[in-house]
């Protein structure tokens, strides 16, 4: 059925050449009003030419608008899936999924503060953004209008783009005459390639896709030592230093990097139907995953910590997925955050060659008693005489199947 043209339109913008191309086609196509949002997400690209590039194309400066959300972003979206130890498929970190309800909030924002009827993004039909943008903006707007440009253009393939681009004098970088080698997202937590030569997954993935890291094989043959603080299942500091979420992250990148860690080459279940093979990148995430576990270890009941496992597969699924807004995820949210009351201390790694080595834990709520398990004299804390009816008690099921199973048959 047919809706009605957009009049106000306010669009996820990176300045790049995709959202530059879809930035003149909404004016051309529509004549609406377009307004722009580049968020800041530690992507490490500077965006002054985005306000640049948004001028050039006719844009007012009051309908610019660019945001650091770096902090927010780690506090309020990172930090609540690393306390859930959240991995899709048993491996992803989620860095691309995780960014997409931020980028939608905001959007929905702007849309209300500048009166706008329609948000848009960039996200192709093939892929999993097109899902996690939308979802997020229907749960927060629910009468909003979506333009998504690539479900809607008549553009065949990447020429066709470029000679809309050549047409309507949008800049195009050198490297992009052609067809770019990869689709990259990039964030504090990660970075992401697609594309190309990994769409074939029999292929190793050349060097030049690494962004965020060096080769292990190139990495410092000597470890580095890290100590990580937690308070209530988040970051809090690094060698006995105070850190802000999005400082945390950022030096831990930096030490992941230089040790070669954090490198992921997945195929993956998308939620439109396909696999798909990506290159992914999580230095700081990769470290701050391995020490959240180690002083989860020490600091969480056994039902607690077994319970939280049984949920992640789920809890990860939705992020993955796009249902960041949806109550599950917060029913969830609010179970795996209960269980992180009590999970502080301290954890000391090395990180070497691409590994990440927990080597300590230390808590003040720490779970372990040296003297319940220790091989000498407990001073009795532990009857090991309890033990036999212990297991007879769990093998009396057991037991009577076997007795069952040996009657002879008639």
């Amino acid at each position: 059925m047919a809706t009605a043209a957009p009049k106000k339109v306010v669009l996820a913008y990176s300045g790049g050449l995709d959202t530059s191309i879809i930035l003149k086609w909404l004016q051309t196509t529509y004549g609406c009003e377009v307004v722009t949002f580049t968020a800041d997400l530690g992507q490490g690209e500077e965006l002054a030419p985005a306000r640049e590039k948004a001028i050039l194309l006719g844009i007012k400066p009051d309908n610019i608008f660019i945001e650091d959300l770096r902090e927010e972003f780690v506090r309020d979206y990172v930090f609540p899936m690393f306390r859930a130890n959240a991995l899709y498929e048993g491996q992803y970190l989620l860095g691309t999924s995780i960014a997409r309800p931020l980028i939608a909030k905001k959007q929905i924002e702007i849309a209300r503060k500048v009166g706008a009827d329609a948000v848009c993004h960039g996200a192709t039909g093939k892929g999993n953004d097109q899902v996690r943008f939308e979802l997020a903006y229907y749960a927060l707007e629910p009468s909003i209008k979506i333009v998504a440009p690539w479900r809607e253009w008549a553009f065949k393939g990447r020429e066709d783009l470029l000679d809309f681009a050549r047409k309507n004098q949008i800049p195009i970088a050198k490297d992009k005459e052609g067809e770019a080698p990869f689709s990259v997202d990039a964030n504090l937590l990660h970075s992401s390639s697609e594309g190309k030569v990994l769409e074939d997954p029999a292929q190793e993935a050349p060097s030049i896709v690494y962004q965020r890291t060096i080769s292990p094989m190139d990495a410092p043959d000597k470890p580095t030592e890290v100590t990580i603080g937690f308070e209530q299942g988040n970051g809090v500091g690094m060698d006995g230093k105070r850190m802000s979420p999005a400082t945390l992250l950022t030096k831990l990148n930096e030490l992941g990097r230089a040790n070669g860690i954090g490198r992921l080459d997945l195929v993956e279940n998308r939620f439109v139907g396909m696999k798909s093979r990506g290159v992914y990148e999580t230095p700081g995430g990769t470290i701050l995953l391995a020490a959240h576990r180690g002083i989860e270890s020490i600091t969480l009941d056994r039902g607690a910590a077994h319970l939280k496992d049984e949920l992640m597969p789920r809890y990860a699924e939705l992020i993955y997925n796009g249902f960041w807004f949806s109550p599950e995820r917060e029913m969830l949210q609010a179970a795996i955050d209960k269980s992180q009351e009590h999970v502080e201390g301290e954890v000391r790694l090395k990180l070497y060659k691409g590994n990440v080595m927990v080597t300590g834990r230390q808590s003040p709520k720490s779970l372990y008693s040296s003297t319940l398990v220790t091989f000498e004299d407990d001073k009795g804390a532990y009857d090991q005489k309890d033990a036999q009816g212990f297991i007879k008690l769990n093998a009396l099921r057991l037991r009577t199947l076997a007795q069952r199973n040996r009657k002879p048959k008639p």
